[in-house]
């Protein structure tokens, strides 16, 4: 298969998508970006790279599509099965203990990179199950994809990606469809989704939790650490960060202190 760029060019979208998002791109998936420009191409009836180059760099609304177009979106319900167990079982006993202290009843959450949605509506499907009285909860989910937020925002998942939903969540926070679920509106109220590229300042403070899974994979050390730092910045006192299970901080200098429990390896702001 002929390439569409040629050194020089490849260098210079690479740089690109780095300044914008902090997404690195190697030769190694080199051709990723070379098939997503050619969809680009197609879509703008573009002869050139260059014509594009210029258009993203003048059309910010065209750079969100570019950069939609070359991130990867995938999440399924109750991804990582240890992580929800620790959530469960540690984390949210914990937080709610801080509560107590402090006399607040909201948990605050952020999902970050929350792609289709499917990550935000589980953690909110087992607040609803286990969260006492008289404390509730705020999830913010994010990400740097429009076209994973609409899906995530519509609420509807065809029959393929419900697997590894219990029938007890099913039954009670989706609705049979044909051709899928939809998540009930009880549900989607919960969650606030919105556009947010991890590069900048989410304005968000005193968070609880934060998950960002399989994201950092994607940026190089000094993009990871920012992000990092940046996390740091929006949580509260005594909060938890999930991140992928192929992903660290080790070697980072970072606040957060690596956290081992019976159930899963996470990270805690311990301040």
């Amino acid at each position: 298969m002929t390439e569409l760029l040629s050194d020089n060019e490849f260098e210079l979208f690479r740089k690109r998508i780095y300044d914008e998002s902090g997404i690195t791109f190697s030769e190694t998936n080199r051709s990723i970006l070379d098939s997503r420009l050619k969809e680009r191409l197609r879509e703008k009836q573009f002869d050139t790279v260059d014509k594009y180059y210029n258009l993203i760099s003048r059309d910010k609304e065209e750079m969100k599509v570019f950069l939609d177009s070359v991130t990867t979106n995938l999440t399924r319900f109750f991804r990582n099965q240890a992580h929800w167990d620790a959530f469960v079982n540690y984390v949210i006993p914990k937080v709610i203990e801080n509560k107590k202290r402090s006399g607040e009843s909201t948990i605050k959450i952020w999902s970050a990179g929350c792609s289709t949605g499917e990550e935000p509506y589980t953690m909110a499907m087992i607040l609803k199950e286990i969260l006492p009285p008289p404390y509730s909860f705020q999830i913010t989910a994010s990400d740097i994809s429009l076209k994973s937020l609409m899906v995530a925002k519509q609420g509807f998942y065809p029959d393929s990606r419900i697997a590894g939903i219990p029938d007890k969540y099913l039954n009670s926070y989706f609705l049979k469809t044909e051709g899928g679920y939809q998540v009930c509106s009880d549900l989607m109220n919960c969650i606030r989704f919105d556009y947010h590229n991890l590069k900048n300042d989410s304005g968000l403070r005193n968070l609880d939790i934060v998950f960002c899974r399989n994201v950092l994979i994607y940026f190089d050390e000094a993009a990871q650490l920012a992000t990092i730092n940046r996390f740091w910045d929006s949580m509260a006192q005594k909060s938890y960060l999930f991140i992928g299970h192929s992903e660290s901080l080790f070697g980072m200098k970072t606040g957060f202190e690596f956290l081992k429990t019976d159930w899963a390896c996470l990270y805690q702001k311990n301040i």
